[in-house]
């Protein structure tokens, strides 16, 4: 998707409030099924979170998906889509650019604490349209704080520029149980295998093979997030068993995924 020509801002809300007084400013949303949150881009950076259900995020760069689990950091003045595919309560917190100099600079997922969901559902009961003090200003640079201390997880799937390689990046994610081999699929798309590996690995810095893992582990996420068992999301996406799923997704984000989706509210990393 070429964020940079689709552009089209959101009504003026929160996330536009350029405010150094006032550092942090919170919104709290549900959304229903298959409901996208036009291209826009903001002033503040913004921290999202949804409580409940599956967030995707995208920008020129690629395309993040967000489980309770995990939060999506985006910063300010970058370019971005929102979409939900099943119902979900979201808690965004905007951060004012001046108070962004220890938090992260890109877009990144980031996976939760048990402090931070505490601290999100405190600050969204304050009363933010005038500048805090005392024991609330001081509430919220902890918050603070501690997104800049969130770990950043793999939940990251980076586009490419080359029309060859968004060619066959457009055909796996249409079809993510394609299981199709490089030299079947590269050469409809213009290129021979040996370009288009050269292609995903100068582009993406990962190989034809870990990008189309990755593609199938961030559909995974999403079908668990709609209520799909591991079993039907194993064969629905091309995996010989289920067992087989398990341990690549196992590998890859060092959890199973029933736990990875739906982890305690408890758990502190």
């Amino acid at each position: 998707m070429d964020i940079a020509n689709t552009t089209q801002h959101e009504p003026q809300g929160k996330g536009f409030v350029e405010d150094p007084h006032r550092p942090v400013l919170c919104h709290a949303a549900v959304y229903g099924s298959d409901r996208t949150v036009r291209v826009h881009r903001h002033p503040r950076a913004q921290l999202a979170w949804a409580e409940s259900g599956v967030l995707r995020i995208h920008t020129d760069s690629g395309a993040w998906v967000v489980p309770p689990t995990h939060a999506v950091w985006i910063a300010p003045q970058l370019n971005h889509q929102v979409t939900t595919h099943t119902p979900a309560s979201v808690r965004y917190l905007y951060v004012d650019a001046s108070a962004c100099r220890d938090l992260p600079e890109h877009c990144q997922v980031m996976e939760m604490t048990a402090l931070l969901r505490a601290l999100i559902r405190r600050i969204m009961g304050m009363d933010l349209s005038q500048p805090v003090a005392g024991a609330e200003g001081r509430l919220l640079q902890v918050a603070l704080d501690e997104i800049g201390r969130l770990t950043p997880s793999p939940l990251y799937l980076p586009a490419g520029q080359d029309r060859r390689l968004q060619a066959l990046m457009q055909v796996l994610t249409e079809n993510p149980a394609e299981t199709g081999r490089l030299d079947e699929l590269a050469r409809p798309c213009g290129a021979s295998p040996r370009t288009m590996e050269r292609l995903f690995r100068a582009e993406t810095g990962m190989s034809f093979q870990q990008w189309r893992t990755r593609l199938r582990l961030l559909e995974a996420i999403n079908r668990l997030g709609e209520g799909e068992s591991s079993a039907a999301v194993a064969y629905s996406l091309g995996y010989r068993s289920s067992s087989a799923f398990v341990a690549t997704f196992r590998r890859h984000f060092g959890k199973p995924p029933q736990s990875f989706i739906r982890e305690s509210d408890t758990h502190e990393r």
